[in-house]
């Protein structure tokens, strides 16, 4: 009689948007709290900016709670309801992919102006600040550099391992205890390198009985960037095979 055959099966990935699942450093922490004081803003406006999966979306998502606003991508405005879309305060994603497409940075200025006529808040995300937008609309351009500027940076060491644990548990995966110390010692100071890496170890992990250990880590490590290309630790000893 044979064995049956085990069906290698991935877990769906639930993200944890919640403020207790933000990691507040010192790389986030001015940025965490221009969030949160949101009700201060300066003409009741912000840009929150950042790297690529630096957790805008997070951020973004914890002041849509506080403020109780509507998240909306930029490409998508021309297709919404603006004027019931300002009767509430407003995050529009990913202003800063929209330059140079007329309609929809017509809309954001039209979405700009009645949210704000109506006493409401708008909070827009993109990886740069305003001033690097290229947006062809003057009136918009003029308006998005008003806005307070948050701004969230690379991740330092303490961040670094708080996002690889927090990536790991979004995909309910339980590494070896050894995993992300090693990890956080060796990994760039990338957000999109950091969501890469755990993406790969997922998927590998899928084909070995131990789960994600410390020698898959290192297996993918070095098929994910030649080892002169990762910071080293000159003390740090060997790894048995």
């Amino acid at each position: 009689m044979t064995d049956p055959v085990q069906l290698a099966l991935p877990l769906p990935t639930r993200e944890a948007l919640g403020r207790e699942d933000f990691y507040v450093t010192k790389a986030n922490a001015m940025a965490v709290s221009q969030i949160e004081g949101w009700a201060l803003w300066p003409a009741r406006k912000a840009v929150l900016c950042g790297p690529a999966r630096a957790g805008k979306t997070h951020l973004a998502h914890v002041w849509a709670k506080l403020s109780n606003a509507q998240i909306v991508p930029a490409a998508s405005l021309p297709d919404q309801d603006i004027p019931a879309l300002a009767a509430q305060p407003v995050c529009v994603e990913d202003v800063d992919k929209i330059a140079g497409q007329r309609d929809v940075e017509e809309a954001l200025f039209h979405l700009h102006n009645l949210v704000l006529a109506q006493g409401h808040a708008l909070l827009m995300t993109a990886t740069t600040p305003p001033a690097q937008w290229g947006l062809t609309l003057p009136d918009l351009q003029s308006r998005a550099d008003g806005a307070q500027i948050a701004t969230l940076d690379k991740p330092d060491d303490d961040l670094l391992a708080a996002l690889i644990a927090k990536l790991f548990a979004d995909r309910q995966i339980v590494p070896a205890p050894d995993v992300i110390p090693f990890l956080a010692r060796r990994i760039p100071r990338d957000y999109t390198a950091i969501q890469q890496m755990v993406e790969e170890l997922d998927a590998a992990a899928l084909t070995r009985p131990k789960g994600v250990s410390r020698p898959l880590a290192m297996d993918v490590m070095d098929r994910l960037a030649p080892e002169t290309d990762r910071p080293q630790n000159p003390a740090q000893p060997t790894d048995p095979s």
